[in-house]
């Protein structure tokens, strides 16, 4: 499935006194830049829960392993490959 993303684009005289217009030209002229939000990004999946529920999903697979659970009976009941089973419990 193909995703396309748009990126709005302003153009800086339209928001930017042109004394600043002037300096950012002295550095990068003709082209597009990206300004970063300035409050710091959340992580992935930290807005949505996802994240939370993951790190859940992992530790309950790393505490079936230690009680006794194979890679192979982890990946079916997590609907996972044993490698990802086998990367999850490397991570402690």
């Amino acid at each position: 499935m193909e995703r396309w993303f748009t990126i709005r684009y302003v153009n800086a005289s339209e928001v930017l006194p042109a004394s600043l217009l002037e300096e950012i030209r002295r550095y990068f002229e003709g082209g597009a830049i990206y300004v970063p939000r300035s409050e710091g990004r959340a992580g992935w999946g930290t807005g949505s829960g996802m994240r939370a529920e993951l790190d859940e999903r992992n530790l309950a697979i790393r505490r079936e392993f230690e009680d006794g659970a194979t890679v192979p009976e982890l990946a079916l009941r997590f609907c996972l490959s044993p490698d990802s089973i086998r990367k999850i419990l490397q991570k402690t």
